[in-house]
């Protein structure tokens, strides 16, 4: 997509949303392990979960799952019987939840102060509006691309209120690309550990434990991605 483009129609899905997981909330307990997030960019219904994740700053390994994917739609099928999404795994408690509501829900209660806020409990407007946001990026993070798989999990420091992380998350979830996210929206705990090892808060961030290459822009991020792990004929 035309880069200027691409970046207005990110802009107007965080709009659209209200900048949700723009900044952190009430903090309740912290799980002593990254929780497991299946999912996909575009979804509606996803998004709701990682602005809850953003907003409580919990860390997550995040399975993409896009339409036409081969390898994380299958472990959720095993995992929890059918292929819906998002669906939510927390090894520190045992759950396996599907719905985007009750996940929210159980999110808040288990490590915020069990209170939902308005931007994620508004029912059916919380739902049109990210149905919205999806609808302003035309589809970007639905479909898989051939791509060839990581030997181990990127890592990614990202929100989920900001437009340029939205573009980076796109491409990982495109080429269904597996990473560790790493919540830093404003008020995190984690911005000053992030800023000692990047240097600057300036996010997305992403590290590739397999290459050794870390970037900071979306642009060059998505151009990495897509030089390093995008199967020739299937780059966008």
């Amino acid at each position: 997509m035309f880069r200027p483009l691409d970046v207005a129609t990110s802009v107007a899905a965080t709009v659209a949303r209200a900048a949700a997981g723009v900044s952190i909330g009430t903090l309740g307990a912290r799980p002593e392990k990254p929780l497991e997030l299946y999912e996909f960019e575009s979804c509606p219904f996803c998004r709701k979960v990682r602005e809850a994740l953003s907003i409580l700053d919990l860390e997550a390994v995040v399975y993409p799952c896009p339409k036409g994917g081969s390898r994380y739609r299958e472990q959720v099928k095993q995992l929890g019987g059918k292929a819906q999404f998002p669906y939510l795994v927390d090894p520190n408690t045992g759950k396996a939840l599907y719905e985007s509501g009750e996940i929210v829900r159980y999110l808040f209660a288990e490590y915020g102060d069990g209170r939902v806020p308005a931007v994620l409990a508004a029912g059916p407007l919380t739902d049109l509006s990210s149905s919205l946001a999806s609808a302003f990026r035309l589809g970007l993070g639905t479909r898989y691309r051939p791509a060839r798989a990581p030997e181990a999990p990127l890592e990614l420091w990202s929100f989920e209120a900001s437009p340029f992380c939205r573009i980076a998350r796109e491409a990982l979830c495109s080429l269904e690309l597996p990473y560790r996210l790493h919540n830093v929206a404003k008020g995190s705990p984690g911005r000053d550990a992030f800023i000692e090892r990047s240097g600057k808060m300036m996010v997305p961030y992403l590290v590739d434990p397999n290459t050794g290459t870390e970037r900071f822009e979306s642009a060059e991020i998505v151009a990495y991605l897509e030089e390093t792990y995008a199967e020739p004929g299937g780059r966008g």
